[in-house]
């Protein structure tokens, strides 16, 4: 294991500036809700801001509300290194979640430029746009925005209080009308690093401060409406109900059932939404929204666990005399790591650490699975203690978050040597 003397980075700062944004949206004594493009997150956004330009880099937010702090490499017109990830939080969020992978990557980069070192090509630290999703029921805007792949009626979402994305991203500074020109054309981004928690237990069981992650998993979002009718509790007997709330348990318990098929899979299925109308307890239930969270590596099996499930609805509404519709929010396949970027972190975390580390796959999607579309990508995944995250208790021990920046800012230098 490498000592603290040992380090490149200078990690009290970086510890400092943990701690500091973590007081933005305070959330009891650990807990942080940033949500995005909130107040919170635009004060957050501006810290980082300055701090990027007190280490020297030209920074800016861009239409889509991205955070881009650029050092310019000895030729401006290579492909871009980018490095980043995201700042706001779930509304019940961790200090780390997003937050290390941001601070992470400035603080390489501005190491880079205490040593004054300038890359041969341009580099760019980004705290990308809403990426949880959590606000507006769809994540990774941001970055799908820099790369041209948001989709029509996006601007036009709403989040519980009802006011849209194009309204919260107007008064974040972002600019629909720039969108296009806020672009970045293809070719324009080499690769892609991005340092997080791992939001899993599997580091903290095998006592590794780091992994290298191979590849994410496929996301499939969508939202259940069931329709049945309404009836007083007390007076229509069971036979005769068309109880919403039933047909939705029944569905429920199902997905769970379905994603524990296969003894050993990684696929999991999750309800983590759910809205009842008209949501009496002497009424019965005619309307239940709720939402799907199915994910896989093995997209082949993916695709037979949401069939099963589709067949389960249609099945559940026919014997309960519902209807239902069934809108797709997010659908990605798994998309895996560049082969020749984690061969390099591989040899470096094996110089830093005296050993190689595990090599794991990420559950949850990252920002990193947006950028695979349009360049190599990497990721290097922290240890966060007995896995949790999206939530106040998350937390990564000090050193293994100095050992995750250092191990980014060696496979950055690494990366601008070619």
């Amino acid at each position: 294991m490498s000592t603290a003397g040992s380090l490149t980075i200078n990690n009290e700062r970086l510890h400092q500036r943990i701690e500091e944004l973590a007081r933005i949206g305070k959330l009891g004594d650990t807990g942080v809700c940033r949500l995005a493009l909130s107040p919170e997150d635009l004060q957050g956004v501006l810290l980082v801001k300055s701090w990027m330009e007190q280490a020297g880099l030209a920074a800016r937010i861009d239409a889509f509300g991205n955070l881009i702090g650029r050092l310019e490499g000895k030729d401006p017109g290579k492909p871009i290194l980018m490095l980043g990830s995201h700042i706001d939080s779930q509304p019940y969020g961790g200090r780390f979640d997003g937050a290390i992978g941001v601070l992470g990557a400035l603080e390489a980069v501005q190491t880079l430029i205490e040593l004054g070192e300038q890359p041969e090509q341009p580099i760019e630290v980004v705290a990308f746009c809403d990426e949880e999703g959590c606000r507006f029921n769809k994540g990774l805007f941001g970055v799908r925005g820099m790369t041209g792949k948001l989709e029509v009626g996006e601007l036009e979402r709403q989040d519980g209080n009802g006011i849209t994305r194009r309204e919260a991203l107007l008064a974040f500074g972002g600019d629909p009308s720039r969108f296009e020109a806020d672009q970045y054309p293809a070719g324009a981004i080499g690769a892609f690093l991005e340092l997080h928690i791992e939001q899993g237990p599997v580091l903290d069981a095998r006592q590794e401060p780091l992994g290298i992650v191979t590849g994410i998993a496929g996301p499939l979002w969508l939202t259940v409406e069931l329709t049945g009718f309404a009836g007083h509790a007390g007076s229509v007997p069971m036979p005769m109900r068309r109880d919403a709330l039933v047909g939705a348990a029944r569905i429920i318990t199902a997905l769970n059932q379905l994603a524990r098929s296969e003894a050993g899979a990684p696929t999991v299925g999750t309800v983590g939404a759910l809205s009842v109308f008209p949501n009496s307890r002497n009424i019965i239930p005619e309307k239940v929204t709720f939402t799907v969270d199915l994910r896989d590596i093995d997209m082949t099996r993916r695709a037979d666990r949401e069939r099963q499930l589709r067949n389960v609805l249609e099945e559940v509404c026919v014997e309960h005399g519902l209807t239902y519709t069934v809108r797709e929010d997010t659908n990605n396949e798994a998309r895996f790591c560049a082969d020749w970027i984690r061969a390099i972190m591989r040899d470096e975390a094996t110089g830093l650490l005296g050993n190689a580390p595990p090599e794991l796959m990420s559950g949850p999607f990252h920002d990193s699975l947006a950028l695979s579309y349009v360049c190599d990508y990497a990721m290097i995944f922290v240890r966060c203690k007995d896995g949790i995250s999206h939530n106040p208790l998350e937390y990564a021990a000090p050193r293994d978050i100095e050992l995750g920046a250092e191990l980014l800012y060696k496979a950055m230098v690494r990366l601008c040597k070619g």
